[in-house]
């Protein structure tokens, strides 16, 4: 904890808010926390401090929509998302720490530009099972790798054609069960230690503000600007990792 500059808490400071904010109000709005996490911390690190923050935060999400999840669907999405899991594990195991934020980098810029193509296309065609397995893998791998599964899913859920509510405890349960299941991966990597949760039990306080916060805001930011200024933030983190 010594060694993080003033500037490094700050950046972690607003992760931390943005993590309660995304699982209470805005969700995909996690990509840019990724960031924040990853420019304060050595990027493999921050994945496993930012984990704790997310499992935080998904206790907020889920008992706020516990009578609203579609199992049929997470069942569906439980194998492939495992393999996901299990490929990008070995994958932080091997990479430098470079790789991993450049890695970071090149998978919120590609979730960013999927995201935007989708929304001009404006399709309205409902996922086919290969689909499922694909988005099922892709979730599982960038969220090992990279604490940025939020977008993959969102995306293949609003698919689904869910409703608001049904959409929300879907994901809810599904980010709760998956970052407690990467928790043996992160700990075994050694990414997860005493060290990096000391550093997280200062943020936590910061979640639990952000997330009651997130209630309150939800009725009362228009969606369409911060979704906006979310995406243009992350883009601009996500170059940074990159260069």
């Amino acid at each position: 904890m010594d060694e993080l500059n003033t500037l490094s808490w700050v950046l972690l400071g607003l992760g931390a808010l943005v993590v309660g904010l995304s699982k209470t109000a805005l969700p995909g709005a996690g990509t840019l926390a990724v960031v924040l996490f990853a420019t304060a911390l050595p990027a493999r690190e921050s994945t496993a401090g930012l984990l704790v923050l997310l499992i935080v935060g998904d206790l907020f999400a889920v008992w706020m929509y516990r009578h609203t999840v579609d199992w049929a669907i997470l069942r569906r999405l439980i194998w492939p998302v495992l393999a996901g899991i299990a490929v990008g594990s070995v994958f932080l195991g091997l990479a430098s720490d470079d790789a991993v934020r450049r890695v970071i980098g090149a998978i919120l810029l590609t979730l960013l530009a999927f995201t935007l193509w989708r929304r001009r296309r404006g399709s309205t065609m409902k996922p086919g099972r290969l689909a499922g397995y694909g988005f099922g893998w892709l979730g599982g791998f960038t969220t090992m790798v990279a604490n940025a599964g939020g977008p993959v899913m969102s995306l293949y859920l609003l698919g689904m054609r869910l409703d608001v509510k049904t959409f929300l405890g879907t994901a809810a349960y599904f980010f709760f069960a998956i970052n407690l299941f990467k928790v043996p991966f992160q700990i075994g990597l050694g990414l997860l230690d005493l060290q990096m949760l000391s550093i997280v039990a200062v943020l936590v306080p910061l979640v639990v503000v952000a997330a009651f916060a997130g209630r309150w805001l939800a009725s009362r930011i228009p969606q369409r600007a911060f979704e906006a200024l979310v995406l243009v933030l992350t883009a601009v983190g996500a170059l940074n990792l990159l260069i």
